[in-house]
């Protein structure tokens, strides 16, 4: 499933190529017919990621909702677009780019109020400037839950996933099974303010590299995927040596270095 840094890096980028202007909107599987129609030639005034959550809001009101959910791909494409290829949820056309959804878990015409309703569930989300990384420190410390099944709660912090929350608890030796009240507050803000930094360059490289390029002998461009995190599907630990396990937390597989994470 997408992490956070893919959705913000979806909202930048439609910002960039879809908002000010009318949007032309068809759905070539007809699925969902009835919202493009809706959306058709409305201009997009504002696009906005909450967690794995984006917002389109336009000039009648409307607000488009996605959620990508585990096989979602929004894609885009120089325009005029090429004829629509499988199947094609929703397709939004206007200047340079032309945007194809297909897949998503969530697609849907809402308006302000569900937009707010959806937001109100969801915890702080590290892009977002106005999130309080305190809702995030409290709620973990209130919780006994294992903290692999916290990070992972998007009502506790909004836009993590399976690898970021690996190469998380790696880097601060804190083993996912471990009680929300057991971590301190001063680690939950370091760990805030490390995920803040990841997602930014996840943002920025649009690719999740945990680890510095120059560890690996190559620049960002000629990392492979995969290559450039510490923990996450990798054998080894980069820091012991010791060999990596897979646990089952939160019914998602997490890799863990025993020695290094108690």
């Amino acid at each position: 499933m997408p992490e956070g840094h893919t959705i913000h890096r979806l909202a930048r980028d439609q910002r960039r190529s879809l908002a000010g202007r009318p949007v032309r909107a068809s759905s070539p599987q007809g699925r969902f017919a009835e919202g493009a129609a809706r959306l058709d030639g409305a201009v997009l005034r504002r696009v906005e990621a909450w967690g794995k959550h984006l917002f389109q809001t336009y000039a009648t009101g409307d607000v488009l909702h996605v959620h990508l959910g585990l096989i979602g791909v929004f894609r885009p494409q120089p325009s005029p677009p090429a004829p629509p290829v499988g199947l094609l949820r929703l397709r939004l056309e206007g200047g340079a780019l032309t945007w194809d959804l297909s897949g998503p878990n969530v697609c849907a015409v809402i308006d302000p109020d569900a937009k707010a309703a959806v937001i109100a569930r969801l915890g702080p989300d590290p892009l977002r400037p106005d999130s309080d990384p305190e809702r995030f420190v409290q709620r973990v410390r209130r919780s006994k839950a294992p903290i692999g099944t916290l990070l992972l709660d998007q009502s506790v912090i909004a836009g993590i996933g399976n690898v970021y929350r690996a190469e998380m608890l790696w880097v601060f030796g804190i083993h996912p099974a471990r009680e929300g009240p057991s971590i301190s507050e001063d680690e939950l803000r370091a760990m805030w303010r490390w995920i803040v930094d990841q997602l930014k360059v996840g943002v920025r490289r649009n690719r999740i590299v945990t680890i510095d390029p120059a560890q690996l002998g190559k620049p960002i461009s000629r990392v492979r995927r995969g290559e450039g995190v510490a923990i996450y599907h990798q054998e080894l630990c980069l820091r012991c040596g010791a060999s990596i396990a897979r646990l089952d937390v939160a019914n998602r597989r997490i890799d863990v270095c025993l020695s290094c994470q108690t």
